[in-house]
């Protein structure tokens, strides 16, 4: 692709550098985040995203009606190239937004459309994606939690589980089996859920790094009406399947690497009273992290071109997912070595760059498990990039209900 600036995109960059130098802050790596609680931060993101909607940044992509601005994928790489300089939370809701907004454009009804859309782009309303559940592991068509029809309502009963953001979302995009006579990726259906409805209960789940971002959720009875159905029934894998090819796009591009956190460590710190910039090994770390990371972003520049030109998003975006997670974990585990007997301090207010490294040792496991583990991405990257042959699946055109599990 062409990494120059056409005259329309330089003027839209010169109004997002205006912009956001009137409207954001430039502040240390890390420091809004570590200085503030969970819901102080969650309050600060809802604020930065409406002043976002009302100067028509918001949803970049999304046609105007929708609540978005109405522009290409490239103006948005030109936002996110921007407000990267800033320590906004840009990245808050990209769940809804990014996972969730493309599947209700793709399947809700005009009405539907006009009335979340908008107030999600605006996050007014917060949303939720509720795939994985404990049984099935990284193979989301396992899932059991169902769907039954009873008149123009369907009551949902089951569980997930690892679902970001479930806590505070008002929404959550869910997937059922609905037909379990059928294999199992032709019984699913998709649906809309008010997370704040009688039957939906959130339980978070506490990390060992202190946050609390995941939960589990548990569905009982909970009475959802036929309208807020998106696509056929039976057709929850293909409208799954739109989720997840954007979910991956949308990681690629807000996901952390690592890499410019090091960078600056690398820039500040020393060994033995010499600069750390100049230990050899330290030096070829460098100069591979920055050869992938440079990678990474021209990937994801390239792929956001192809969509930009009328492509959808395509597997390519889990090599984003597969790389940039372990080499976050790589940095972070590397650079605690660096540091020595100082690696184990986690108060941010001793430690060097606010803990950040010792938060991202802890971090950096779940990275690679959210979004899809590193062997489905592996997979993914064999068989619809590369065209390798399928692993052998023993279930495959087998009804769900007759697939032997842990209790047969």
């Amino acid at each position: 692709m062409d990494f120059n600036d056409s005259p329309e995109q330089a003027k839209f960059r010169l109004e997002v550098q205006n912009w956001l130098s009137k409207n954001a802050e430039l502040k240390p790596v890390g420091e809004m985040l570590d200085q503030r609680t969970p819901e102080e931060t969650y309050d600060a993101a809802k604020v930065w995203y409406k002043k976002k909607f009302d100067a028509g940044y918001a949803c970049i992509t999304w046609p105007k009606e929708d609540g978005g601005a109405g522009l290409s994928s490239l103006e948005n790489v030109i936002w996110s190239e921007e407000v990267a300089k800033y320590d906004e939370p840009d990245f808050f809701f990209v769940i809804g937004q990014g996972n969730c907004g493309p599947a209700i454009q793709a399947f809700s009804s005009p009405e539907e459309k006009k009335k979340l859309l908008p107030r999600m782009a605006s996050a007014e309303d917060v949303w939720c994606q509720l795939f994985s559940e404990p049984s099935a592991g990284s193979d989301v068509a396992g899932l059991r939690t169902k769907a039954i029809k009873e008149g123009n309502n369907w009551t949902i009963n089951g569980q997930k589980i690892w679902t970001s953001g479930a806590h505070y979302s008002d929404y959550g995009v869910i997937l059922t089996r609905t037909d379990p006579s059928v294999s199992k990726y032709k019984g699913m259906t998709m649906f809309m859920i008010d997370m704040h409805q009688s039957g939906v209960e959130v339980k978070p789940i506490k990390q060992m790094n202190g946050d609390g971002n995941f939960n589990e959720v548990f569905f009982n009875d909970a009475i959802i009406p036929d309208r807020y159905r998106l696509g056929e029934v039976g057709g929850g894998w293909g409208a799954a399947l739109n989720i997840l090819m954007n979910e991956r796009l949308a990681i690629m591009g807000i996901a952390p690497n690592g890499f410019q956190e090091f960078r600056q460590f690398c820039e500040t710190a020393s060994i033995d009273g010499k600069p750390l910039i100049e230990d050899s090994l330290v030096r070829d770390k460098l100069a591979e992290w920055y050869a992938k990371d440079a990678g990474l972003r021209n990937a994801n520049a390239r792929m956001l071109t192809a969509v930009a030109k009328g492509g959808v998003p395509g597997a390519e975006a889990s090599l984003g997912k597969l790389v940039g997670a372990s080499m976050h974990q790589d940095i972070a585990n590397f650079t605690l070595s660096l540091m020595g007997q100082g690696g184990v301090v986690a108060d941010i207010g001793l430690a060097d760059m606010k803990a950040h490294f010792q938060k991202a040792v802890m971090l950096s496991p779940g990275l690679r498990l959210a979004g899809g583990t590193d062997e489905v991405m592996r997979n993914i990257l064999a068989e619809q990039v590369l065209g390798l042959p399928q692993e052998p699946r023993a279930d495959k055109g087998i009804p769900f209900s007759d697939i032997p599990t842990g209790n047969s």
